[in-house]
């Protein structure tokens, strides 16, 4: 394996959290990803070139167990697209025989967001979690 590729994988992606962008957070040690927070850049796919080349190179060498966690308030159409396009990469690492939990986090008084999940869990052939939560402002 090309060196340069496995040390791309290696290193944690961290994106911070923007107006616009959410929390990107994968750990290829842990197998545990996390996109958190709303998504609507202004340029959406220059935005997920980053987080979609660092699934690339982790497809090549997923953990036995990979958790991805969307815990998204808000997101654009464009987002949308490309998260499916994501969670297809999953789905391809789940096909691998590789154990992917998906776990889509709503608040608990958004049905619109609920059911997005849903949507998206019928549409992908990984095992899917919905759990909701309670927003509190502080």
């Amino acid at each position: 394996m090309n060196i340069a590729v496995m040390e791309n994988v290696i290193k944690k992606l961290d994106i911070p959290a923007t107006l616009d962008t959410p929390k990107i957070d994968f750990n290829h040690k842990d197998g545990k990803m996390i996109i958190e927070g709303k998504s609507f850049p202004p340029n959406v796919a220059l935005f997920y070139q980053r987080v979609n080349d660092w699934i690339d190179n982790y497809m090549k060498t997923p953990c036995k167990e990979t958790i991805l966690i969307l815990k998204l308030d808000y997101f654009n159409t464009a987002s949308s697209k490309i998260i499916l396009d994501i969670l297809y990469k999953f789905e391809k690492i789940y096909h691998k025989g590789y154990n992917i939990t998906v776990k889509w986090y709503y608040p608990e008084d958004d049905e619109d967001m609920q059911e997005t999940g849903n949507e998206y869990s019928d549409i992908v052939d990984v095992p899917f979690e919905q759990v909701g939560y309670t927003v509190v402002f502080t």
